[in-house]
Parts: C-alpha cells; structure tokens; sequence
C-alpha cells in the first residue's frame, strides 16, 4: 500500500468523506489553474458514479481514488 497524500485516508469509508478528502487534497496542489482541474475532475467522477450501490464496489472506487490521489501530489510535489 502506497503512502496516502494527506492523513486520514484510512479512514474513509463512504463517498461524502472521499470527496472532502480529495478537495483538501486539490487545496496542497501549486497552481489555481490545476486545483481547478482536478476539483471539475472530482466533481465529474462522482457524477458518474452517483448511482453506485454495491458496497464492495464504493470501496474499490474509494481505495483507487486515494492510490490516484497519492500519484497526482507526487507528480505535483517534485515540480515544488
């Protein structure tokens, strides 16, 4: 398991808490340009997945998130 961007990610259970999670992780992000990005990328995604009711299927969606989360602030963190 890869190291989560911001504390707490273990915690996450259900998708309200995922996404104020990944909106304070756009906050660290440099640039408004990108925050911008990647808040109107957050927003879509759970759009698409609004609908979805299986519960093991929510935590792989969660449990992605996060690893994808963790892959953006990196690449963000060595431009720094």
């Amino acid at each position: 398991m890869t190291m989560a961007p911001l504390p707490g990610a273990e915690l996450i259970q259900k998708p309200l808490q995922l996404y104020r999670y990944l909106l304070r992780c756009c906050r660290q992000l440099p640039e408004e340009n990108i925050r911008q990005h990647y808040r109107h990328a957050i927003r879509q995604s759970f759009k698409v997945h609004e609908d979805e009711d299986s519960p093991e299927r929510i935590q792989q969606i969660i449990k992605r998130a996060i690893e994808d989360a963790d892959w953006v602030m990196n690449k963000y963190k060595k431009q720094m």
